[in-house]
């Protein structure tokens, strides 16, 4: 069984990966190589990889429970727990670095349903993506052989492009072709995308997962996030976590504990000035929240 990560609340609590049991000492008086500003996954995964480095690194939350976006909570009455935002992971089962944490050893189960997606419509009619592709044209129909061309080509090279799609992009493409031929769809609007589609099912289920672009879908390059997300669903699966998205949290911050880092929830960072003596900052944060905290370290360009 996991064990449970201890997680400094504040200045001057216990804090995880001190390196000396039951040692007190003050998390943003110490001095550390990085320090990293916000504990969603993806602040989380930045200390992990420093520490796998080899550097020291803090993490500051400013809520009182770490997980950003990827937290449960008992929403509407005790023992009813809901997932805050995200619910559905396929990052967590497709993405390079979420596959090199050991999830399972930290208490984190990935559940894999057969149908991870389905856009419902009026009238009890439904756009439905199964794991399998040949069941998802099947139950496509007449958009069938659409769905195939699509996506077929790309989970068949699933494996080339994975890494360089969900990676730090730090060098060319391994495999260029395949690489090329998702850009020249990717690059497309989504909304034409789905306009290639007869039904309006299929129609509002390229649309549905394209939509997680937070954008107009008559945007260009609205389509990469259907083909990724949708490629991701095939490939790997769209799954949840059981017992919560927080789950996932806690394995993250119980593996950065085994790796010596630290996580202090409860303090909320107004100032890079307030920050403990550090070499370097990665904030996971919005630029807009960026740039009044770093003051005048950024200048006229870098506010812009």
């Amino acid at each position: 069984m996991p064990r449970a990560p201890s997680i400094g609340v504040g200045a001057g609590a216990p804090t995880a990966g001190t390196g000396q049991a039951g040692a007190m000492s003050d998390p943003m008086s110490d001095a550390v190589d990085v320090v990293v500003i916000g504990a969603g996954p993806n602040g989380l995964a930045a200390a992990i990889e420093v520490a796998r480095a080899g550097c020291s690194v803090t993490v500051l939350e400013g809520h009182d429970t770490p997980g950003g976006g990827a937290r449960t909570a008992e929403l509407t009455g005790p023992g009813f727990h809901h997932d805050v935002c995200s619910a559905i992971h396929p990052l967590a089962a497709g993405s390079p670095f979420f596959r090199s944490v050991p999830l399972a050893e930290h208490g984190c189960e990935l559940v894999h349903p057969d149908i991870p997606v389905v856009h419902p419509l009026d009238g009890g009619r439904a756009g439905v993506f199964h794991r399998s592709i040949a069941e998802t044209v099947a139950a496509a129909g007449v958009d069938g052989a659409a769905w195939e061309a699509l996506f077929g080509p790309l989970v068949e090279h699933w494996d080339d492009v994975e890494a360089h799609l969900l990676g730090p992009v730090v060098r060319p493409p391994r495999h260029p072709i395949s690489m090329a031929r998702f850009g020249l769809q990717a690059i497309r609007r989504a909304e034409s995308v789905s306009a290639g589609f007869r039904t309006d099912e299929t129609r509002a289920l390229f649309a549905g997962v394209a939509a997680h672009a937070f954008l107009p879908l008559d945007r260009v390059l609205t389509a990469s996030f259907g083909l990724m997300l949708g490629g991701l669903a095939h490939a790997r699966g769209w799954p949840m976590v059981r017992g919560g998205s927080q789950k996932l949290t806690d394995a993250l911050v119980s593996y950065l504990d085994d790796l010596g880092g630290t996580v202090v929830t409860g303090r909320r960072v107004s100032s890079l000035d307030e920050l403990p003596p550090h070499r370097a900052v990665i904030a996971d944060i919005s630029p807009r929240q960026l740039v009044p905290m770093a003051g005048d370290r950024l200048d006229a360009r870098g506010r812009r």
